[in-house]
């Protein structure tokens, strides 16, 4: 059982969890990224930043 790094609320991850698969908390609603499947870690997703076709 892997824990919120935002809120520390406990998430409930499948088996078939996948490196860098996004997940929103369902206390806080933080976007998380899997960032570790073995050990398992989840991190807060980076914000995304808006490309302007630049």
């Amino acid at each position: 059982m892997s824990q919120c790094p935002v809120c520390d609320a406990d998430l409930t991850l499948g088996d078939d969890i996948l490196k860098g698969e996004l997940l929103e908390c369902d206390d806080c609603g933080t976007e998380l990224e899997i960032t570790s499947v073995d050990p398992v870690k989840v991190d807060a997703a980076p914000a995304a930043e808006e490309d302007w076709g630049q």
